[in-house]
């Protein structure tokens, strides 16, 4: 199977729609507003920067777009479907079927090998032992870690730990990709041969994506970038 056959080729389809969203939290008496009605359509195939201060909100977006928090008001849909009073159990199969994340930290399993990492979700969605490994094998392999899918994470560089966790956000084919600073824990050589494996792969596989960064050079690699500023998204 090729890159292509992650997910489906790019067309037109709206695959994430932010309508007003609102968030706001309270650190005792004080209001902190950091959504204040963002605004945001994302379309099968796009890569899409979200830049931004330091606490200017883009963690929080990130966590609504993904289902993992609500919005205080406004909309949150996801291929075309509104999550809107969805419960948890539906909440939680939107986000297994349609989305990947890919943070910070990889956040990968310490007792399991980097091909056991990646294979679990594809196992979670329903696929067979046999065939989630292979399909992880695979993606492995397109990441350049064919000779490391044996080694648990204590073993593998940094650079070599975000490209798994990159790989297991891909295993159960998503529709939306969510990455929270995916490379801001690498030093900056390392940090660009992983984004720029990250793009690869993304493109071949004609997913969407959100990703937050505070990388200028890595934004401008990208199909187009909004700023998160004072609660509102600017374009460009």
């Amino acid at each position: 199977m090729s890159e292509q056959g992650i997910t489906g080729a790019a067309n037109n389809a709206r695959v994430l729609d932010l309508t007003g969203v609102q968030r706001t939290f309270y650190q005792g008496r004080n209001e902190l507003k950091v959504l204040r009605g963002v605004d945001l359509v994302l379309r099968q195939g796009e890569i899409v920067a979200l830049v931004g201060p330091s606490g200017s909100g883009k963690s929080t977006l990130l966590h609504i777009a993904g289902l993992l928090e609500p919005p205080d008001a406004g909309d949150v849909a996801i291929a075309g479907q509104s999550c809107n009073g969805m419960n948890d159990l539906a909440r939680t199969t939107m986000r297994r079927e349609h989305l990947g994340f890919v943070y910070q930290n990889h956040h990968l399993l310490p007792e399991f090998s980097a091909l056991e990492n990646v294979a679990i979700p594809a196992i979670i969605d329903g696929l067979s032992r046999g065939e989630s490994k292979k399909r992880a094998r695979e993606i492995l392999g397109w990441m350049g870690l064919e000779a490391r899918e044996d080694h648990r994470p204590a073993r593998l560089s940094g650079g070599e730990q975000q490209r798994v966790a990159i790989a297991r956000a891909l295993a159960s084919k998503p529709s939306l990709l969510l990455a929270d600073e995916p490379t801001g824990n690498l030093d900056p050589a390392t940090a660009s041969d992983v984004f720029e494996v990250l793009l690869k792969l993304v493109r071949g596989a004609g997913l969407t994506a959100l990703i937050a960064t505070h990388n200028p050079d890595m934004a401008s690699r990208m199909d187009r970038i909004v700023n998160l500023e004072s609660g509102r998204l600017i374009e460009g």
